[in-house]
């Protein structure tokens, strides 16, 4: 449902500087107060001189809004983004600048699942090859020798938007379908009816495996050539996602030794693709250049959603599918603002400690906070708790309803006392594993702070990079672990210690001034007594 952000705003006008439907235009032509311009392949210089007129953008992939744009950009008040992706806008820049940034994330899902199947059925009867033979007037009957998909174990790597319906088509298809998933729930899973298993499990039942996953710090290389031995002989790879998941180097040698049958790829590590890439040569992989959203459908659909999402900000101050605004009126904002921030904290300390399906979120608001408007703040909670698994699809607008289709249960609680301090949010994550909770204050109403892990009494400030270290409680650990941190070249910029003395484990927030390698990482898990380390970077 829409959310009133401010109805006050100026008569708009409105650049569209992509190429997109000329539905687009059509809906702007429904609100005569908005004056729209389109003006596409611009160079950058271009766009900078021209961009302080307006107080709209619609753009797709070509043009990049990166900081020196937004900062010509004097009067802009929106930036429109017909598709899912936003790596062309620098988001932190334009909510600097207080510019609502929005996309269109359900406008092309069900086209881009549809080039899943479709690259899938492709690769397992060998059609690309087996076309281009018979054009070239050969007969190789015998040549193409294909795969049935009935009955074969279909391997999803996420079951988001366009992973569940992949799912649901696999499904039709007759086929038996797996899921690597780690954040959603086994009551969401037996809903869609597939089974989660963990990865190994996965590499060695699926027959063929189907990417569904944004490229985070963890998925990139997934795919790599460690991956590639767990696997079945023969397997047949469909990446539709993201290029940088899948090793490309890896894979190729993974199909030179038959490991790998065949695969099928729409998106490369980089894009355009460069002629010397080793897949390329390979008869193996059938590809596409990025068309898992090119349908008259999906750019009519993501045009239309757009150009409304705009023209209803610019005229009635509806935000819809906003990435970086809060669904708040501008009066409120001020005095919410810096509970918003301690609630984006909160959600992304907790997205990024959690390891296993997700069944419920508890939110505990006690004390001053719990007499405002919390509607945007357990938003901003949600999308900041589920943006290190699903990035890009996840907003302020679609948090709650992505929880909901995981099947995670989210539950309010309020309080008026606090105990110890003047306002607390607590929020506590209910897994297939364990519970795990943080909480958080403001000090001075401003500043946010953790105040507590999983139930010890610890503070730290939550920004930049942050070890989360468990441990038993036991003398030297905190010596080893600077030690450590010191031979790796590591700075700490401070160390926080908690306890909780009837369990005898404790528990450390160490801020350091840079990410710490995998390597050293693995490191400090294996020194003695240490339970759990896990880095969280804010």
């Amino acid at each position: 449902m829409p959310v009133i952000y401010n109805k006050e705003l100026e008569v708009p006008k409105v650049l569209i500087s992509d190429k997109m439907s000329s539905k687009a235009l059509e809906v702007f032509s429904r609100y005569p107060e908005i004056e729209v311009d389109i003006k596409i392949g611009m160079t950058p210089d271009e766009l900078k001189a021209v961009v302080g007129q307006y107080d709209g953008l619609a753009i797709r992939s070509a043009t990049k809004v990166k900081a020196d744009i937004i900062a010509a950009a004097t009067n802009l008040k929106v930036i429109g983004r017909a598709g899912i992706g936003v790596d062309n806008v620098d988001i932190p820049e334009a909510s600097k600048k207080g510019i609502v940034v929005m996309n269109t994330p359900f406008g092309n899902t069900v086209t881009t699942a549809e080039h899943a199947i479709s690259m899938m059925l492709s690769l397992a009867r060998e059609i690309p090859e087996a076309t281009a033979s018979t054009k070239a007037a050969k007969w190789e009957k015998s040549r193409f020798m294909g795969v049935e998909i009935t009955g074969k174990t279909l391997g999803v790597i996420g079951t988001g938007n366009i992973g569940s319906i992949v799912v649901d088509r696999a499904q039709g298809l007759k086929m038996d379908v797996i899921a690597y998933d780690p954040f959603i729930s086994q009551e969401r899973a037996e809903q869609m009816g597939i089974t989660l298993v963990d990865l190994d499990e996965f590499y060695g039942r699926a027959d063929f495996i189907s990417i569904h996953t944004p490229l985070t710090d963890t998925t990139r290389n997934m795919i790599n050539a460690e991956a590639f031995k767990k696997m079945k002989e023969g397997v047949l790879i469909i990446n539709c996602a993201r290029g940088g998941i899948i090793n490309e180097t890896d894979l190729a040698e993974a199909i030179k030794s038959k490991k790998v049958r065949g695969a099928a790829l729409d998106v490369f590590e980089k894009e355009p693709v460069d002629a010397d890439n080793p897949l390329l040569s390979l008869p193996q992989v059938i590809c596409s250049p990025h068309l898992g959203a090119s349908t008259d459908e999906a750019q009519e659909n993501v045009a239309i959603q757009v150009a409304e999402q705009i023209a209803e900000y610019l005229t009635k101050g509806i935000v819809k599918n906003a990435l970086n605004i809060p669904s708040v009126s501008s009066d409120e904002l001020p005095k919410l603002q810096p509970y918003l921030t301690l609630a984006e904290k909160l959600g992304s300390t907790l997205g990024q400690l959690s390891e296993s399906g997700m069944k419920k979120v508890i939110i505990e608001y006690s004390g001053e906070v719990s007499e405002f408007n919390l509607t945007p703040v357990t938003t901003t909670i949600l999308k900041s708790l589920l943006e290190p698994i699903l990035q890009e699809s996840v907003n302020l607008v679609n948090a709650p309803l992505m929880a909901k289709e995981r099947g995670v249960e989210v539950v309010e609680m309020k309080s008026s006392e606090a105990q110890s301090f003047n306002s607390l949010i607590k929020v506590t994550l209910v897994t297939d594993k364990r519970d795990r909770s943080v909480a958080g204050t403001l000090f001075h109403h401003k500043e946010p702070r953790i105040v507590q892990i999983d139930g010890i009494d610890v503070e730290t400030i939550p920004t930049g990079n942050i070890l989360f270290i468990y441990n038993e409680d036991k003398p030297g650990i905190i010596g080893n672990v600077g030690s450590l941190l010191g031979d790796a070249n590591v700075n700490i910029a401070s160390f926080q210690l908690g306890r909780d003395l009837d369990k005898k484990r404790a528990v450390s927030m160490v801020n350091v001034d840079e990410k710490v390698s995998d390597k050293t990482l693995a490191h400090l898990r294996d020194l003695a007594d240490i339970l759990e380390v896990k880095q969280v970077t804010l």
